[in-house]
C-alpha cells in the first residue's frame, strides 16, 4: 500500500543517474570523532510504528540539500547521535520546491551539539534550539521532544521568574511556557504540528521515515493537525497562523477537524507577545503567497485579532481601500517572484491605509485636513496596531513617511514636488500612489505626471517643476518693535 502511495505521489522514476546511484550505494567511511559511541544507525531505533520509504521510492536527492545541513547530519551521526532532516525541508523537497530552511532534529542535547560545533549558539528560553552558522546560512538543530509533565501547571500571567529552572511548564489554559523535555524520535514526531511536517530524512540509506501518514496527506494536499486540534492550538496559538500560512503557501486544504476550532481559538492569539506576532505577520506576508494568505486571514477570525482596525475598515470588498490592500498583496507576491525585496514599512502602509483614511475622515468633517492633523491620525493608527504586532520603530517611522509623502506628491507646487522627489521614501511613496490610482481613487492624473517626470532628462524635469508655479506664498509674521519707555525726566534731574 505504501509503495502505491509513493508511486502515486512521485511517479515512476527513470533509471538512476550516477549521482543517485552513489546515494543508493553504501556511504563512504567517514572519520569518527573522539566520542567512542560509534556511528549511529537507524537500526538502533524502534521504528515499528513508522513507515520507512526506501531511496528508490522517493524523489529526494542529496544534491538538493544544503551542503551545510549535510555536514551537520554527518558530524552528529559520526559522533554517535541520531540526526535527521525534518519538517518543512523534507516536505518541500517531496513537493519539488526549494526549501527556504533546512532544520535538523537529533537525540543530542543542546549542550552536546554545542560541543561538536564551534560555530553553534544556544538560543531560546521557552524552547532551546541550536543555531549552527555557516556564513549567512543558519542550520537550526533541535533535540527530540517528549510530552509535558502534567504537574507543572501554572496560572495565567505567570512570570518567567516563577518558572525559572523548569524544563517543562504550561498554563492552566494549556499554553506551553517551557518546552525543554527531551525524548525519542517517536515522541518527537507526535509533538510536531502537522502531519506533512512529521517526515524525517536520514543519510543512513537515504530513507524517509513517516510517523503520521504525512505522505498520504501530501498526496491529497491536506493540512492535518497531529493530535487533538483544539489542544494543540491551546499549547501554542501561533499554530493558527501556521495553518493559514501553510494552506496558502502549499495550496493545501485545511482538514475539517483541524479547521473546526480555529475561529473559537482565535482569541488565544492575544496571549502571544506582540513582538512574536509581528514576526509571524511578516512570515505570513513575505512567503510569496501574500494575496492568498490575506484572503484566508480575512476568512478566519485570526484576521480580527491580528489586524483588527483593518478588518473593521475593509468590510466592503468593493471599496477603494479594500482593492488597494488586495493590489498591495499581489504586488508583494510579484516582487518576491522577481527576486526583489519587500519592506515591512510598505506592507504596513498598505494594511493600515484603510484605518488611516477612516480616522482622517473624522478629522476632516467637511474641511481640508491639516498636516498636524494628518500626523496625529497616523500616530493613532500606528499606536493601536503596535499593541497587537510590535512594529519596530524604524518601520513605523517609514510607514508614516510613505503616508506623509502622499500629500506632497499630490500637491501641484514647485516646492512640494522638489521636496517629494528629494525625499528618501520617494520611490516607495510613488509606488503607493500608483496603487491608489489602480484601486480606483481619482487623483487627477498625478500618478502619470510623476511617471513622466522620472522618464525625462534633468532639463525637462526642471521645466515640468517650474511650470507648476510656486503656490500660495506663506506670510511671515512681522516682528513688532518693542515700545519705547516713556521719558520720566530722571536724566534731566540727575
Amino acid at each position: 500500500m505504501l509503495r502505491k502511495i509513493s508511486k502515486a505521489l512521485f511517479g515512476k522514476r527513470s533509471k538512476a543517474n550516477p549521482t543517485e546511484q552513489a546515494e543508493n550505494a553504501a556511504p563512504k567511511q567517514r572519520p569518527h570523532s573522539n566520542d567512542k559511541r560509534g556511528r549511529a544507525s537507524i537500526s538502533d531505533l524502534d521504528l515499528s510504528g513508522a513507515d520507512i520509504i526506501e531511496r528508490d521510492e522517493h524523489c529526494i536527492s542529496r544534491r538538493d540539500i544544503s551542503p551545510n545541513a549535510l555536514k551537520v547530519l554527518y558530524r552528529l551521526n559520526d559522533a554517535g547521535y541520531h540526526a535527521f532532516l525534518v519538517g518543512g525541508g523534507v516536505r518541500d523537497l517531496l513537493l519539488g520546491d526549494k526549501p527556504k530552511d533546512f532544520d535538523i532534529s537529533t537525540n543530542a542535547t543542546p549542550e552536546q551539539i554545542k560541543q561538536l560545533f564551534r560555530n553553534a549558539m544556544i538560543i531560546g528560553r521557552r524552547f532551546k534550539i541550536i543555531h549552527v552558522r555557516f556564513g549567512r546560512e543558519i542550520i537550526e538543530v533541535t533535540t527530540f521532544r517528549a510530552p509535558h509533565e502534567p504537574e507543572n501547571e501554572f496560572k495565567e500571567n505567570t512570570t518567567n521568574r516563577s518558572i525559572k529552572g523548569l524544563d517543562s511548564a504550561h498554563s492552566s489554559a494549556g499554553l506551553i511556557l517551557r518546552d525543554n523535555v527531551y525524548g525519542n524520535i517517536n515522541e518527537d514526531a507526535l509533538r510536531r504540528d502537522f502531519t506533512a511536517n512529521a517526515l524525517y530524512y536520514t543519510t543512513d540509506g537515504f530513507r524517509i521515515i513517516d510517523f503520521a501518514q504525512g505522505l498520504h496527506d501530501i498526496e491529497n494536499r491536506l493540512l492535518r493537525m497531529i493530535g487533538d486540534p483544539a489542544t494543540r492550538y491551546r499549547e501554542d496559538p501561533v499554530r493558527l497562523l501556521r495553518a493559514v500560512r501553510f494552506a496558502a503557501k502549499l495550496g493545501f486544504d485545511i482538514e475539517k477537524n483541524t479547521r473546526a476550532p480555529m475561529d473559537e481559538m482565535a482569541p488565544l492569539l492575544a496571549s502571544i507577545s506582540s513582538a512574536r506576532l509581528f514576526d509571524e505577520s511578516l512570515k505570513l506576508l513575505t512567503g510569496g503567497k501574500a494575496e492568498k494568505t490575506f484572503a484566508l486571514i480575512r476568512k478566519f477570525k485570526v484576521g480580527q485579532i491580528l489586524f483588527p482596525a483593518t478588518m473593521a475598515a475593509t468590510k466592503d470588498p468593493e471599496s477603494v481601500e479594500s482593492k488597494l490592500l488586495n493590489l498591495a498583496m499581489r504586488n508583494t507576491d510579484r516582487r518576491l517572484a522577481q527576486g526583489k525585496s519587500v519592506t515591512p514599512a510598505f506592507l504596513y502602509a498598505a494594511i493600515l491605509w484603510a484605518p488611516l483614511q477612516q480616522t482622517l475622515r473624522k478629522y476632516a468633517a467637511g474641511k481640508t485636513v491639516t498636516i498636524p492633523e494628518h500626523h496625529e491620525a497616523a500616530n493613532q493608527v500606528i499606536i493601536k496596531q503596535i499593541q497587537v504586532t510590535a512594529i519596530p520603530k524604524r518601520f513605523s517611522i517609514a510607514t508614516k513617511e510613505i503616508w506623509e509623502q502622499q500629500l506632497r506628491l499630490q500637491t501641484r507646487t514647485k516646492r512640494a514636488a522638489e521636496s517629494a522627489f528629494a525625499h528618501p521614501r520617494f520611490r516607495a511613496a510613488y509606488d503607493f500612489l500608483l496603487l491608489r490610482e489602480e484601486a480606483g481613487e481619482d487623483l487627477d492624473g498625478i500618478g502619470q505626471w510623476w511617471t513622466d517626470f522620472q522618464n525625462v532628462d534633468k532639463n525637462q524635469q526642471e521645466h515640468m517643476i517650474n511650470s507648476l508655479g510656486k503656490g500660495a506664498a506663506t506670510k511671515r509674521r512681522r516682528r513688532r518693535k518693542p515700545a519705547k519707555k516713556p521719558n520720566t525726566g530722571s536724566e534731566d534731574n540727575a
